[in-house]
């Protein structure tokens, strides 16, 4: 009889836990599942202060979020990767800004950040957008062509090394007549 009524409660536990996942995810959106990804890919970043996941959630209801340049990467049906590319005023210029880009750990080396930054930067092109910074890893974005923002006199509002600050003309000479500090949209909070 304990036999029967142990095996009870484990079966009524097991279904309780199921049914409490279940709908947990069925009320997470596509906002939270980005940001888990955003979270999860920074988590053991040294030069982080891990609150990249509560940067994008107020982005993506800023006046600087472009809904066209939040892009995901999914794997089986499930956000593996994330790129968000929003505006920035360098003098009379809208430029864009990537940042964040984040592929979960398990997914890194693969190819999916590459991917998502080529689309976000054919897709600011087809936009009309001329050029784009990042605050990142010089080795990293080099990769893809950004060199230091320096060459075009174009400044971040906080002191970085040179090599960290880049930024990529999305065609040829489509910066050349832009100089300046950057200008963050306001939830970045470096102005």
């Amino acid at each position: 009889m304990n036999a029967i009524l142990g095996v009870s409660f484990f079966i009524l536990g097991s279904l309780a836990v199921y049914i409490f996942q279940k709908k947990r995810f069925k009320k997470m959106t596509e906002e939270d599942f980005v940001c888990e990804v955003v979270q999860k890919a920074f988590l053991k970043e040294t030069q982080s202060d891990h609150n990249e996941h509560n940067l994008v959630r107020a982005l993506l209801k800023s006046d600087d979020f472009i809904k066209d340049l939040s892009l995901t990467a999914k794997f089986k049906g499930m956000i593996v990767g994330y790129i968000l590319f929003t505006k920035v005023r360098v003098g009379e210029e809208t430029l864009l800004t990537l940042a964040p880009l984040a592929v979960l750990p398990r997914f890194q080396k693969k190819g999916i950040g590459k991917s998502l930054i080529e689309k976000g930067h054919k897709v600011a092109k087809d936009l009309g957008y001329k050029g784009i910074v990042v605050l990142g890893h010089a080795e990293y974005y080099k990769k893809f062509g950004y060199v230091p923002a320096s060459k075009w006199n174009i400044k971040c509002p906080i002191e970085v090394p040179d090599e960290n600050f880049m930024a990529i003309e999305l065609y040829p000479g489509a910066l050349e007549n832009i100089s300046g500090t950057v200008q963050y949209a306001p939830e970045f909070g470096i102005n």
